[in-house]
């Protein structure tokens, strides 16, 4: 009985390591987390990046660095956020009354104007068991942008793509 929940230890310690081992800027696949790109025009590209957690400024980073990225791989210089969103989708919040479960799912809907937060109840009974913690929400930011080359509009939202890649790269352990 001792081998079996060592291994069975040692098994989920594997799998936990696995998984937080995982980077977390990297290309979505089928629809999961990390970034995606939809060419719209040939100066204008969709982009996105969808994490889990509830760091939106880090979203929004590395929104920004694939923006950049794509931008230098069309051989342009600047980009132009013509549009964004950014979109927050449930978080669960636990009462902690013991055996009777209300939660709320809380969803967040961010524009350029601002954000706000709609609460929806729900009721469940549960079995008693708390684990703890907090369930993350998924983030989604969405760029759409203009490339260019040459002089960089002067705007707030222009962008020199070289000096986003330098400023927002992940940075690894060698550097």
């Amino acid at each position: 009985m001792k081998y079996v929940t060592h291994l069975a230890l040692l098994a989920l310690t594997f799998t936990l390591a696995a998984c937080s081992s995982q980077p977390d800027y990297r290309a979505a696949r089928d629809g999961g987390y990390g970034y995606s790109e939809t060419k719209l025009t040939d100066t204008q590209y969709r982009v996105s990046f969808k994490a889990r957690g509830t760091d939106k400024s880090q979203a929004m980073n590395y929104a920004m660095l694939r923006a950049a990225e794509v931008t230098l791989q069309e051989d342009y210089d600047w980009f132009l956020v013509v549009h964004r969103d950014t979109l927050i989708d449930r978080e669960r919040v636990p009462n902690p009354y013991p055996n009777y479960l209300t939660s709320h799912d809380m969803v967040t809907y961010c524009s350029a104007a601002g954000c706000f937060v709609r609460s929806y109840p729900r009721t469940a009974f549960s079995a008693g068991i708390h684990l703890g913690g907090r369930v993350d929400s998924d983030i989604e930011v969405v760029l759409e942008i203009k490339m260019g080359a040459g002089p960089i509009p002067d705007t707030d939202y222009s962008f020199n793509a070289e000096e986003v890649v330098k400023n927002l790269r992940p940075k690894t352990e060698e550097e």
